[in-house]
């Protein structure tokens, strides 16, 4: 089946959910993707559907994942971008799922869709996919051609994103001891973009060659950007990151800290919204003429607050509740 807007040029005016799941505010990309309609326009609807399963597959939500991915099925009868980003992001879930098998072929089908004309890594990255795919398959030499070969495509676009998405390919696959390098770049080039889930995952990825290195400088620097990481996957309940850092963080010897939901869990209805109200700066009297309740209702909330969230009182109850950005 053919599609008639397949121009390059046109496809990366993204849909705002698709720019805030690149952007890494998964929850409120989830909240404008639920909200619109899916577009009749097919290129348009993959790309809807495809950012919604990203969001599931960053928060490890596999079924709903699985559930978005039939509907991205239908789209891969379809010739061009639309048909290749559904292969691809069909590769994403049979990654995430662990068949490695499968993602391949996926990201396979994904290349043969889109052509040569359309092979650009900022619009589908099915390089990147499949040398991740061959690395679990103990394939290196593919793995390590492939993400090479994403990394030059990556420069030539030019596109911030992309590039540091490729370096971070490249150094899972790289062989000659230049992962560490290749992680810098990476992340210097995110200091100028916003792109928060990729920082996290190119912070974490660094921490753990920082630890395997050893030395008091290397541990210190790794601690601080796995806390930082750790704070970021804890604010838009991005599991499986979160996951791995707690795990990064126990071998350390660091105590994880309590995600949202953990800290929210703590709480009553009441108390949560009287924290939230107080950590955007409300004062105690006009969280009072908010909710309708007393000053000293709302002290007593806050002191209930304060002591199960182990805090002294307002410093730090921005970050601790999720607001801090």
């Amino acid at each position: 089946m053919s599609v008639e807007s397949t121009n390059p040029t046109a496809s990366r005016q993204l849909p705002s959910g698709s720019d805030l799941v690149r952007a890494g505010r998964i929850t409120e990309a989830m909240q404008v993707l639920d909200a619109s309609t899916v577009s009749a326009q097919p290129l348009a609807a993959v790309r809807h559907v495809a950012a919604l399963t990203e969001c599931h597959l960053a928060r490890g939500d596999l079924a709903r994942a699985q559930a978005t991915g039939d509907q991205v099925r239908a789209f891969t009868t379809y010739d061009g971008l639309p048909g290749g980003l559904a292969a691809y992001t069909l590769g994403e879930i049979a990654s995430a799922q662990g068949d490695a098998d499968l993602a391949s072929l996926r990201y396979a089908g994904a290349s043969e869709q889109l052509g040569s004309e359309l092979d650009d890594p900022d619009l589908v990255p099915w390089r990147a996919g499949s040398a991740l795919a061959l690395t679990r398959l103990h394939r290196p030499r593919e793995a390590d051609r492939l993400a090479r070969q994403h990394l030059e495509l990556a420069r030539d676009g030019g596109v911030p994103y992309t590039v540091a998405h490729a370096l971070r390919t490249a150094a899972t696959t790289n062989a000659d001891g230049s992962r560490l390098l290749l992680l810098r770049e990476a992340q210097a080039i995110l200091k100028g973009v916003e792109a928060r889930r990729l920082a996290a995952q190119v912070d974490t990825d660094l921490a753990v060659l920082l630890t395997l290195e050893g030395g008091p400088a290397g541990a210190s620097e790794a601690v601080a950007l796995l806390r930082d990481a750790e704070a970021y996957a804890g604010r838009e309940d991005l599991f499986p990151l979160q996951s791995r850092i707690r795990g990064i963080l126990q071998r350390v010897g660091e105590e994880p800290r309590r995600i949202l939901s953990e800290t929210l869990a703590s709480l009553t209805v009441t108390e949560q919204t009287t924290a939230r109200l107080a950590a955007s700066g409300m004062t105690n009297r006009e969280i009072a003429a908010e909710l309708a309740v007393t000053v000293k209702a709302v002290e007593w909330h806050l002191s209930n607050v304060y002591r199960k969230l182990h805090i002294r009182g307002r410093t730090g109850l921005a970050d601790t509740m999720g607001l801090a950005v």
